[in-house]
């Protein structure tokens, strides 16, 4: 199954720099994704906090790979670690 093909989830917090970085990396990649607002949802907010152990965002979650509290270059290393197979 390619990356793309992958559910794809992105909690975040409307607010948030690094978030705003995430969902500019991800439309710059064609990343079809999921945006979890975890402020609005406070369900939302909870799973991000059990998926990931910490309350900071974005945290992505790709077919159960987690990734949390990231930047862009965080990012781009855990995609390609994906595409690799090796996440």
């Amino acid at each position: 199954m390619a990356v793309n093909e992958k559910k794809i989830r992105l909690f975040i917090k409307p607010y948030c720099g690094w978030c705003h970085k995430a969902t500019k990396w991800l439309d710059d990649h064609d990343v079809e994704y999921e945006v979890v607002d975890v402020i609005a949802n406070d369900d939302a907010f909870d799973e991000m906090v059990k998926l990931s152990g910490q309350e900071l965002a974005p945290v992505i979650d790709v077919h159960g790979r987690i990734l949390a509290d990231f930047g862009p270059d965080e990012l781009a290393r855990f995609w390609k670690k994906l595409e690799q197979g090796n996440a």
